[in-house]
């Protein structure tokens, strides 16, 4: 009985493989990829190839220009010697190597975040600056080192930093074809004001901010960055400052940033007393008395001047 029971279990194994390979037989092979193969029935197929975007329909460079790098080149594992520094004085975080069209693009960049001042106090940066981290360390110790201390005569403490523009793939002041501008390296920074903790915003280049503050900023900024733009400049810095780290031969450097005054106001101008030489033009335009105004000479009388010859003969005429 036993026997019998186990020759129908290996005939049921036995049938069950038969249908397997019959099967596998039945469905074609599969070639690998662009290679022909032959069909039972004697025709030649070939594996599609995967679907290529063509390059007209693929997004364009300018697209990733502000974004970090991903997949493989993302942020390193082990933070650089930077990275450790900035750690101490700010909160951000690391995005690796930026890579743009063109010459755009930056190794070991930070995202920056927040300032931390020797108090521990937090200043903002609004919006969070995509920089090199070299570049973001120099705002970070400026920010700690000139710009806190200075506040102390308005008497309320800095909170916030306006970040006007960072990193941004483009030219010199947005003109096209233009030499690639500092932003594209990830190397500049625009400043256009900072917050105080009670509300207010001392603008850089508002004429009714204190001046002698934005002195002491202007001072500050152009002995620690190599290039620093602002009013008077180029016409395209009239209402930020342009920092950045640009390195030129001999360690040249380029600032350009006229303090400004309010105009006086109407009144003034009006009652101001006049000077000496609006005085002296005065005295010149004021008018001649009559009785000092000469009096033309007397013309002869015609009866009294010669009569010339043609008058004679013309008279005879």
């Amino acid at each position: 009985m036993k026997s019998a029971v186990v020759i129908v279990a290996v005939m049921a194994i036995l049938l069950h493989a038969s249908a397997a390979a019959a099967e596998d037989a039945a469905q074609p092979a599969i070639p690998p990829p662009g290679k022909p193969a032959k069909t039972t029935h004697g025709r030649t197929t070939e594996r599609p190839l995967p679907v290529v975007i063509p390059q007209q329909f693929a997004p364009p460079q300018e697209a990733f220009a502000s974004f970090p790098e991903s997949g493989a080149a993302a942020a390193p594992a082990q933070p650089s010697a930077c990275q450790l520094r900035l750690a101490k004085l700010a909160v951000f975080q690391a995005l690796g190597t930026l890579i743009g069209p063109g010459d755009c693009g930056a190794p070991d960049a930070v995202q920056l975040q927040t300032i931390i001042l020797p108090d521990q106090t937090k200043i903002v940066v609004t919006p969070p600056a995509t920089l090199r981290c070299p570049t973001a360390e120099e705002i970070a110790d400026r920010v700690r080192e000139d710009v806190s201390p200075s506040l102390a005569r308005f008497g309320a403490p800095l909170r916030g930093l306006d970040n006007f523009d960072s990193y941004e793939c483009r030219g010199r002041n947005r003109v096209r074809a233009a030499v690639l501008s500092e932003h594209g390296r990830a190397d500049a920074l625009d400043v256009r004001d900072f917050k105080l903790a009670d509300g207010r915003e001392l603008g850089l280049t508002d004429v009714n901010v204190d001046k002698d503050w934005r002195e002491t900023i202007r001072a500050g900024a152009c002995a620690r960055f190599s290039t620093v733009l602002g009013p008077g400049s180029d016409g395209y810095h009239e209402e930020h400052i342009h920092l950045d780290l640009a390195e030129r031969h001999n360690g040249y450097k380029i600032c350009e940033w006229q303090v400004r005054e309010p105009p006086p106001p109407a009144e003034a101008q009006m009652e101001a007393p006049p000077s000496d030489q609006a005085n002296a033009q005065d005295e010149e335009d004021a008018a001649i008395p009559l009785d000092d105004v000469p009096l033309p000479r007397r013309r002869p009388l015609a009866a009294n001047l010669p009569v010339s010859r043609a008058a004679k003969k013309s008279d005879h005429d």
